[in-house]
């Protein structure tokens, strides 16, 4: 394979080392943005990124509940660490998995801020866990996050409307009561962190739609139908309510959409 974005990509993809995967991040999107990535060019994308020996993966119903204290606040963060660890990958993978269709160069600089800011988030959350005696690795972690990549590994359209615009816009609606949770605890280093976090994920959210909207328009196809569609096939309970409205009109994403994926409840809000 020649030298190119996709396959520097897939090098990171199969770092194991979360450390060495946020440094080849960081070093490949210097180079795209100075311009010393000479092509896009074409890659297979690994069927599952490198991880490190820990945590250990359970299914999602196999994890044990969080305890209150400091316990629960590492167990609080030690998950989201893993949420960002995943997300470094799901950006390089989108851009690897798909870099063979229709899509423009400013597709590509998008995501590679997306994996910036996620690599800068893991570093946060692991540092914040170091602080309170723990790491990233010493509590068990679910997949379901890789796996709803694999189930939409096929489809563009399904990606963005699955990770970004459906698992990245849940954190719109929960992550505020969750720093207010954190502030009243007299936990503000935890809290600050998941500040620094939402105001990316609004931009990360955004970037979804951006070019949801763009790929639909290159098909023909209605956004807020397909996004229903989508949606109807791999998230058939629906989006659960309430919805951080606020926060999702910031990020551009119009209220018919997601309230037509929603669960029973279509009118709850929280901003």
């Amino acid at each position: 394979m020649f030298d190119s974005l996709t396959t520097r990509a897939r090098l990171i993809l199969l770092e194991t080392a979360p450390a060495a995967k946020i440094t080849r991040t960081r070093d490949l999107a210097t180079a795209w943005r100075a311009g010393a990535v000479p092509r896009i060019g074409s890659a297979p994308p690994p069927e599952r990124p490198g991880r490190p020996a820990r945590p250990q993966l359970l299914p999602p119903r196999q994890m044990p509940r969080r305890s209150g204290g400091v316990a629960g606040r590492v167990a609080l963060l030690h998950a989201l660490a893993h949420i960002e660890l995943n997300a470094i990958d799901l950006a390089w993978d989108l851009i690897v998995r798909f870099a063979e269709q229709e899509l423009p160069h400013a597709f590509f600089t998008d995501w590679i801020a997306v994996a910036l800011d996620e690599a800068l988030h893991f570093e946060l959350l692991e540092e914040r866990l170091r602080q309170l005696d723990s790491h990233y690795g010493a509590l068990p972690a679910h997949d379901g996050l890789w796996q709803a990549a694999e189930a939409t590994a096929d489809d563009l359209l399904a990606r963005l409307a699955v990770i970004p615009m459906s698992h990245e816009a849940r954190g719109l609606d929960t992550t505020p009561a969750t720093i207010a949770r954190l502030t009243a605890q007299g936990d503000a280093a935890s809290a600050g962190i998941l500040k620094t976090i939402l105001t990316d994920e609004i931009r990360h959210v955004r970037t979804g739609v951006r070019w949801f909207r763009f790929v639909c328009q290159l098909r023909g196809l209605d956004p807020e139908a397909t996004f229903v569609e989508k949606l109807a096939t791999h998230l058939p309970a629906g989006l659960k309510p309430p919805f951080n409205h606020a926060a999702r009109a910031e990020a551009g994403f119009p209220e018919p959409w997601y309230t037509a994926a929603a669960r029973s409840d279509h009118t709850r809000g929280v901003g």
